[in-house]
């Protein structure tokens, strides 16, 4: 069963960061990341425009993921998955999974007991 991405909290937890990291995968499964500024409008991130290699591999390989980084240390990361929509020269993502995640400590929250970190799903209840 497939669990979809709150959309309205997404949008308030994307104020909290500054920028993004878009990984894509090659055909020879290796890893490209590239830093972006996206910009969630109407449900899709706007990533902008891409490259040669980003453009290949998001014709072959549709899934995408999306990482913002914590502001602070010890903040949480934003991590959404989805898939990539190439418009032109630019991407759009549809997001289909996003989390906030961070190694968990001992004065952790337990927010999802289904996580190993400290984990907080943005999806619809």
């Amino acid at each position: 069963m497939s669990v979809k991405v709150d959309l309205d909290q997404l949008a308030d937890t994307l104020a909290d960061f500054a920028f993004a990291y878009l990984v894509t995968v090659g055909d020879d499964f290796r890893a490209h990341t590239v830093a972006v500024e996206p910009v969630l409008a109407d449900g899709i991130l706007d990533v902008g425009g891409m490259g040669r290699t980003t453009h290949a591999n998001v014709t072959s390989h549709g899934d995408v993921t999306v990482i913002w980084p914590p502001r602070e240390p010890g903040g949480y990361t934003l991590i959404v998955d989805g898939t990539a929509r190439p418009n032109d020269d630019t991407l759009q993502v549809v997001p289909t999974r996003a989390v906030l995640h961070r190694k968990a400590t001992p004065d952790s929250p337990s927010t999802n007991p289904n996580c190993l970190h400290d984990c907080v799903p943005i999806e619809q209840s």
